[in-house]
């Protein structure tokens, strides 16, 4: 595990706003106030209005990035919930890593590579040759502005003096074929010095735990009513094969179910991936980058070996334990 120097920062983050889906105007415009972006780190262009891009509408999109932004934009915040693929392809990977065709035939195979996985960088553009994105996806509007809020209250807000110790659960459904993650679980009592309690528990135990920071598990299907208790910053996912298929035309729930209970970012793929474990968030570099500083965005891209059918969605600068710049006369 690298130690961290660096994170992403307002400065480093380009918005792409659809001008033809007012959900993504509202949103973009939100996010824009909210970390105090300036005119130059804005993208405005049309693109359909729909879960899946052909490969020919997606380059429209990746042109105008490489157009738009410069060497001083090193990640990318999506303001939409569609499009959130590119045929099989997740959208967050393709514009990262490029199309690949290949994979829509061959969906369990082991796909591209990430350099980023596991790096210490924090120029990911400068250093990796990519920028990392993240959707600011939500159920709605209202969704999205609350989503984007959690995220800017979580700067910083855990390392505050005094504070209650948070939790960390790592959760289990019996569910063999989604639980593949358990083995790469850390082992009981781990970080008690940090004051997070990371437990390994049955996933019935997320609806009473509270303070929560981070919670995996390996399921078809989510209950999440009522909410958990969750801190600004939260992060969670599901294993499972079509968790980042927006639209839900399927029996699995998707990330949108964390976002809607009030987690931050989350993770899933848009096609089938089988369950190769470099395809989903690895629990301890996803919860040890995160804790030494790094934000939503960059500890979930580094926690993935194989991103390119994933979609990162969440508020990507939320870092609750980034140190926060001293304040003088």
């Amino acid at each position: 595990m690298p130690r961290l120097t660096g994170r992403l920062r307002a400065a480093d983050i380009g918005v792409v706003i659809n001008t033809a889906d007012p959900y993504s105007v509202a949103v973009g415009e939100h996010y824009i106030a909210a970390r105090g972006l300036k005119p130059g780190q804005v993208l405005r262009l049309a693109l359909p209005v729909r879960g899946t891009l052909r490969h020919d509408e997606f380059e429209v999109l990746r042109t105008a990035v490489a157009e738009r932004f410069g060497a001083a934009t090193q990640a990318l915040a999506l303001a939409w919930t569609l499009p959130y693929a590119v045929e099989c392809n997740s959208i967050t990977g393709a514009l990262a890593l490029g199309f690949d065709g290949e994979l829509c035939r061959h969906g369990c195979a082991a796909s591209r590579p990430s350099t980023y996985f596991n790096s210490p960088s924090s120029r990911p553009l400068l250093q990796h040759g990519f920028r990392p994105s993240m959707l600011l996806a939500a159920p709605g509007v209202d969704e999205a502005k609350a989503l984007i809020d959690r995220g800017v209250a979580a700067d910083g807000s855990l390392l505050l003096r005094g504070r209650p110790p948070v939790s960390a659960l790592l959760l289990s459904t019996g569910d063999p074929a989604r639980g593949v993650r358990a083995a790469l679980y850390p082992p009981p009592a781990w970080l008690p010095a940090l004051g997070v309690e990371v437990r390994v528990a049955p996933a019935t135990e997320l609806a009473a735990a509270r303070r929560v920071l981070l919670a995996l598990t390996g399921s078809a299907r989510l209950a999440l009513e009522p909410a958990p208790d969750w801190v600004p910053g939260a992060l969670a996912d599901h294993l499972t094969s079509v968790g980042g298929d927006l639209a839900g035309q399927h029996t699995q729930s998707t990330v949108l179910a964390w976002i809607a209970s009030g987690a931050t970012a989350s993770h899933g793929t848009v096609s089938e991936p089988c369950n190769h474990l470099q395809k989903f968030a690895h629990p301890q570099i996803l919860l040890l980058h995160y804790l030494q500083g790094s934000t939503a965005i960059e500890a979930y891209w580094k926690s993935v070996a194989w991103p390119q059918q994933s979609l990162f969605v969440g508020e990507p600068l939320a870092a609750p334990y980034a140190r926060r710049p001293a304040l003088t006369p």
